[in-house]
């Protein structure tokens, strides 16, 4: 047999030269395409089992109630700013709710009411305002009220708040689903830090 000397890079090629050199010249036809395409199912194969692979690493995410989830550094999906008020002061209530329509005003949210609850951390949804809650109500010892910010625009509302929150206290948390870890563990206050009541959550993962 005669092995070709020629370069392409791959020893394959030099192989395949020299089983055609042993074949007779009527059969190196058909053996030419026989070796040329043997390999090609397997190939086929190993492509198809890569693309899956990336595809379902794409796709799939483990439960998001498994074990160690709300332990780890669960995806941030959106954020709360929270501004705290005392609800038996008069003064107190009437420059927070002034504080409220100029923050409204300033991204302009008028008529931009929340149509999720405050746990849902609404992935994709547009900044929005939430109810005054004019008494202690869920995890909150004292009145407040919130805003539901995307993360892309937590860095604008957040400087805003801290420049021209005066005398009130403002509480920013991210919403991961993981509640208590999101008020807790992953949150900032401006101004007095408020006790939170960790009892009224019973969420510890998105969606649940």
């Amino acid at each position: 047999a005669v092995v070709s000397t020629q370069s392409y890079g791959d020893t394959s090629f030099i192989v395949l030269s020299a089983l055609l050199n042993c074949r007779p010249p009527r059969a190196r036809s058909t053996m030419f395409w026989i070796l040329l395409f043997a390999p090609l199912p397997a190939l086929l194969e190993a492509h198809v089992h890569e693309y899956d692979k990336h595809l379902l690493a794409s796709v799939y995410k483990p439960p998001y109630n498994s074990t160690g989830y709300c332990e780890d550094t669960p995806k941030i999906y959106s954020y709360h700013i929270h501004v705290l008020f005392w609800q038996n002061n008069k003064d107190h209530v009437t420059s927070a709710l002034e504080l409220r329509e100029e923050f409204i005003k300033e991204f302009q949210l008028e008529g931009k009411e929340c149509d999720v609850s405050p746990g849902d951390p609404a992935p994709g949804h547009a900044m929005c305002v939430f109810e005054v809650e004019s008494a202690p109500a869920g995890p909150f010892t004292t009145a407040q009220y919130a805003f539901f910010i995307p993360p892309g625009h937590l860095q604008e509302c957040s400087a805003w708040m801290l420049q021209h929150r005066g005398v009130h206290d403002v509480f920013i948390h991210p919403n991961t689903g993981c509640h208590v870890n999101d008020h807790t563990k992953w949150n900032t206050f401006a101004g007095d830090k408020w006790p939170i009541d960790v009892s009224a959550f019973t969420c510890d993962h998105p969606g649940c």
